[in-house]
């Protein structure tokens, strides 16, 4: 449990391989308690065999990095926090160019980003690609940043009649991504000059998009449900409908799940696992895939 800006946060983290051969999703974690910012980042590589598993560490070393670095300032402003994200983002994009152009054979590589912040009682974000961050507010399921994939003008589509709903659902270029990390300029990155307010009982939800293999109604359904447990016991609950679904060539899985409590309310104080944030990146960075049912696991 950790606490800041007068709310407490239960964070914890989980991945899945999936159906996949390797796990080229990356995540990290660091929400010290006691501390007044704490943050979150998600990576997707993209590449296959030229290396998008290498891609997603790269993207979130530099993020986590970077991040670490900058906040040991005060941000002034939501803007100050955003440009810091935006920076993050854009330096993570330059190590992907140079760790390219010093291996050639790696062109194609990339990855998309979630990196959330979690400041004075309020989140930001900045995310390139389809990677998702979710807030559940009173029982509904809101998606807060940008989809920057193919499927927002497919579904567009749809609700215009020019298709069916089962061809969108189903559509071959749903999926293909028009904004991501490769080296290259990014076309769009999501970083809102705002700030959202946390309120006590919001469950915040990052995560790749093999979370996708749920519907948002068992989404919002799992989250109300396990809406009292620690949030270990909710991220282990997700990645447990997904491999309920036995979908073939399963994606890779990937979530941080953060519930927020304000200090006066009745609610249970979980164990903390203390440790440095670098030992946090550490095993972000080198933690093997491990089946779903032991996944989940509570993080600084």
């Amino acid at each position: 449990m950790s606490e800041t800006a007068a709310i407490r946060y239960d964070i914890a983290s989980a991945q899945a391989i999936g159906g996949r051969s390797r796990q080229e999703d990356t995540l990290a974690v660091s929400c010290p308690e006691g501390g007044d910012f704490g943050f979150a980042v998600v990576s997707d590589g993209m590449g296959g065999h030229a290396a998008g598993d290498l891609a997603s560490r790269i993207i979130v070393a530099e993020v986590f990095a970077e991040l670490i670095l900058r906040s040991r300032a005060p941000f002034e402003t939501a803007r100050d926090l955003a440009e810091v994200l935006h920076d993050a983002v854009e330096t993570a994009n330059a190590s992907l160019r140079a760790q390219i152009d010093a291996c050639p054979e790696q062109t194609g590589m990339g990855g998309t980003v979630v990196a959330t912040a979690l400041v004075e009682g309020g989140l930001q974000w900045a995310s390139v690609g389809d990677s998702l961050l979710y807030l559940l507010r009173d029982g509904r399921l809101e998606r807060l940043n940008d989809d920057h994939s193919m499927a927002p003008q497919i579904d567009l589509m749809a609700a215009r009649g020019l298709i069916d709903a089962e061809a969108a659902r189903t559509h071959p270029q749903r999926n293909c991504l028009i904004s991501a990390l490769t080296g290259q300029v990014i076309p769009e990155v999501d970083c809102p000059a705002r700030r959202i307010e946390l309120a006590h009982g919001d469950i915040v939800l990052i995560a790749s998009d093999g979370i996708q293999t749920l519907a948002e109604e068992v989404i919002v359904e799992t989250l109300a449900a396990m809406a009292g447990e620690p949030s270990r016991e909710i991220a282990a609950a997700l990645l447990d409908a997904v491999a309920g679904r036995q979908v073939p060539e399963q994606d890779n899985t990937s979530l941080v799940v953060i519930k927020v409590h304000r200090p006066e309310a009745d609610v249970r104080t979980l164990p903390v696992a203390r440790g440095s944030l670098w030992n946090s990146l550490a095993g972000a960075l080198r933690r093997p895939a491990i089946p779903a049912e032991a996944a989940a696991k509570t993080r600084n």
